[in-house]
């Protein structure tokens, strides 16, 4: 597919003078756990793990979200499980993620760290699954699958981040309940939660699988993490098995509070500097930006952007750029980093068509923002309102319009002011001498 170039576009549209901006450092308060890796070790201590022979082994189920030292953390589980005369083995659980392969999911892992080499134990890969049984949720019947590996240990227990989810709201979301269904379902597995869960609803469908897996796989429990706005840990919970449902409602409320969020909620144009599987299930936190777009779901109220760019997608995402149909805008640099299978793939299992579409395509930043300026209707250089953003997780530090600056806040500092530029049609922000 060929996309207009420079000289194509250039023509259509006029340059517009942009408004001066400032880079800005946005510090809200946070709670922070002091030597995680040891409270890790003591909350896995709480699961019964005395139930297992000497010798038996643990299935870990480790997923591709992004979480702060994920790697450690692992290693941590890793070295307590072997403590107590266990043998642990890691099992990919993170769906179809990966481009539903083996090696797919074993290079995510190693994207982030978590290789049998850096952790001391083996990895199974297998996307291999069974049939454990089957539910009906509402007027539909879908049936439960378990990753092979899982059911071949003698335990098993979930490491997850507990957190939002990108395409619903729920007293239970992404955590400890959905790694154990969708993620140890493999593709098979999150293809069948995914297509009742837009019919039926996310927490039903959850629920009623919970309950036929939790009977198929020796399950005894998850450490649940809960991170705040800087990606630090903030909590760490043991949860036995039986107590997912019961607990995820209070530790998602947590991680709520915790999250990381925008400084401002009412935006004309977002930019996104990249996108990936580490930083988002939907490439960007569909909660910073406010966008699900998910059959049957209503979209959140907060925060409202009307225009989204996003410049890239992260190396560790290998190509799956599932979420770039989130956005608006992109230029061809990021087109040209997508692997559509792995997209596809993901995009396919989850049934979030939208997010694998492909937005505007402009050849450079700069004919990218004239392109959003002009789209805005209205354009006013001195009221436009435009952050700039490195990805939905990492908010720290940001550029925003002048416009944004008469509505700081206690936790939002002024760093520089300036002005963006282009050189050779990248943005960059250039500082006031």
């Amino acid at each position: 597919m060929e996309f207009p170039t420079r000289d194509d576009v250039d023509g259509l549209l006029d340059p517009q003078p942009l408004p001066p901006f400032a880079r800005v450092a946005y510090e809200p308060p946070t709670e922070t756990v002091t030597n995680p890796r040891q409270r890790l070790r003591s909350e896995l201590a709480t699961l019964p793990l005395e139930e297992l022979e000497r010798g038996a082994t643990v299935a870990l189920g480790v997923g591709s979200r992004g979480i702060h030292d994920l790697a450690a953390y692992v290693t941590e589980a890793v070295s307590a499980l072997r403590d107590r005369d266990l043998e642990p083995v890691i099992v990919p659980a993170m769906g179809s993620h990966g481009g539903a392969t083996a090696e797919g999911q074993r290079d995510l892992l190693a994207a982030l760290d978590v290789t049998e080499e850096r952790i001391g134990a083996p990895i199974d890969a297998r996307m291999d699954v069974e049939e454990v049984g089957e539910v009906t949720v509402g007027e539909t019947t879908v049936p439960a699958y378990v990753s092979t590996a899982a059911l071949e240990a003698d335990g098993v227990v979930v490491l997850n981040r507990v957190k939002p989810h990108t395409n619903f709201t729920g007293r239970i979301e992404s955590g400890l309940v959905k790694m154990a269904v969708v993620g140890l379902g493999k593709q098979a597995g999150a293809n069948a939660f995914h297509s009742t869960a837009i019919a039926e609803g996310y927490v039903p469908t959850l629920e009623a699988l919970l309950s036929v897996v939790r009977e198929a796989l020796p399950l005894l429990g998850g450490i649940a993490l809960v991170e705040n706005f800087y990606e630090e840990t903030a909590h760490v919970e043991g949860v036995p098995a039986d107590a997912f449902e019961e607990r995820e409602p209070d530790l998602l409320e947590r991680a709520r509070e915790e999250m990381a969020t925008l400084p401002h909620d009412d935006l004309d144009l977002l930019v996104v500097d990249e996108i990936g599987k580490e930083i988002s299930g939907a490439g960007m936190d569909t909660n910073v930006i406010g966008r699900y777009e998910v059959l049957n779901a209503p979209e959140p109220e907060r925060p409202d952007v009307d225009l989204i760019y996003v410049r890239g997608l992260t190396a560790h995402t290998k190509g799956n750029g599932n979420g770039i149909g989130l956005a608006d805008l992109t230029r061809r640099s990021a087109v040209e980093q997508l692997d559509l299978q792995q997209t596809y793939a993901n995009a396919l299992t989850s049934g979030s068509l939208a997010k694998a579409r492909l937005p505007v395509v402009a050849p450079d930043d700069e004919l990218a923002v004239r392109i959003a300026c002009s789209a805005l209707g209205g354009y006013d250089p001195d009221e436009v309102r435009i952050a700039w953003i490195e990805n939905t997780t990492d908010l720290e530090e940001l550029y925003v319009s002048e416009a944004l600056l008469e509505e700081l806040t206690d936790d939002v500092a002024v760093l520089e002011h300036g002005r963006l530029s282009f050189d050779d049609g990248a943005m960059t922000f250039a500082a006031e001498e």
